[in-house]
């Protein structure tokens, strides 16, 4: 019979030894041996990390300059068009006073009510279009799809007195839309683009999902609300944004649909102010300074959506 095997003694200076060393575990773990970032940049300056961040600041110039601008001009007493200047000359807000004078804060308020009245019609519309055509098979579900695209194609100069006659006298209800913030809202209600972007997100979604769902006895519009939804975050963070911009940059539909030029928006407003001989160039900065901050205050409230709505998109598939 074999004698048992037994460990070998250890003393403790082997204890010790054998010890793993916290210090040493801790540095490498908060000791990387580069930057994970998508440009790939070095710990170590050298000459293509110095070319990258020449890259990104004439980048950073390009996209920032007309900003600064716009901006510099608006707080200037007398800013002038031919020369451009990031730093006001004599700053002052009396250009901002004298667009509120000219009611650019009604227009303002006009913009806000058509922009976000038309983003929550256009999302609605967009999601329960999706919906069906990404989780339905139907007849003429293709047909369906282009026509939405073919409407991403028609410039809107070309349905522009069509529109204005059917807004003038919608058919079968025979109502007059002109002067109201419907004859806005309503033709903005429905986007080839939203429309397009959901439904191919939606039809990734795994079909396990939605079969686990009826079984438990699930409806359609709780199907959309509870299920659907949910895993559609961020393309709805793509077109809420992008929905937002659309409606709010809109400048002819307003002008066709306004009766008097108080249903004006902040865009047409803004041309009002250029063409008249009494304001200076600075207010008509001032102006475009107040039509800038909702776009980017969406921007950047929702700026990870639609990043990651935008990186979705990318590595689909």
């Amino acid at each position: 019979m074999s004698a048992p095997a037994l460990d070998p003694v250890r003393t403790p200076s082997d204890q010790v030894s054998a010890r793993p060393s916290k210090r040493s575990g801790t540095s490498a773990r908060t000791t990387p041996a580069r930057f994970d970032t998508a440009l790939g940049w070095h710990d170590r300056p050298g000459v293509s990390w110095a070319l990258r961040i020449l890259l990104c600041a004439i980048a950073l110039g390009i996209f920032a300059a007309p900003f600064l601008t716009i901006l510099s001009g608006a707080l200037s007493t007398h800013p002038s068009g031919s020369s451009l200047s990031f730093l006001p000359h004599d700053s002052t807000l009396l250009n901002f006073r004298v667009a509120g004078e000219r009611g650019i804060w009604d227009y303002f308020t006009n913009s806000l009510v058509i922009a976000g009245g038309g983003l929550l019609l256009q999302l609605t519309v967009c999601v329960l279009a999706a919906y069906a055509l990404a989780r339905h098979k139907f007849r003429g579900q293709a047909i369906i799809m282009t026509l939405f695209m073919l409407t991403m194609m028609l410039p809107e100069e070309v349905i522009a007195i069509p529109l204005s006659l059917v807004l003038g006298h919608v058919p079968v209800v025979g109502v007059d839309l002109k002067g109201t913030v419907w004859g806005v809202i309503l033709p903005l209600g429905a986007w080839g683009f939203s429309v397009m972007l959901l439904t191919e997100f939606m039809k990734d979604i795994p079909d396990e999902i939605e079969e686990a769902a009826r079984l438990d006895g699930v409806g359609e519009l709780r199907m959309l609300w509870q299920v659907i939804l949910p895993l559609c975050k961020p393309a709805l963070g793509v077109a809420g944004v992008l929905g937002f911009i659309m409606i709010w940059d809109q400048y002819l539909l307003p002008l066709i649909a306004a009766k008097d030029p108080t249903d004006y928006t902040v865009t047409v407003a803004l041309s009002i102010l250029r063409t008249d001989p009494e304001v200076g160039s600075g207010v008509v900065l001032a102006g475009a300074v107040i039509a800038l901050v909702p776009s980017l205050v969406v921007y950047l409230l929702l700026q990870r959506s639609l990043v990651t709505g935008i990186a979705a998109g990318a590595t689909k598939g």
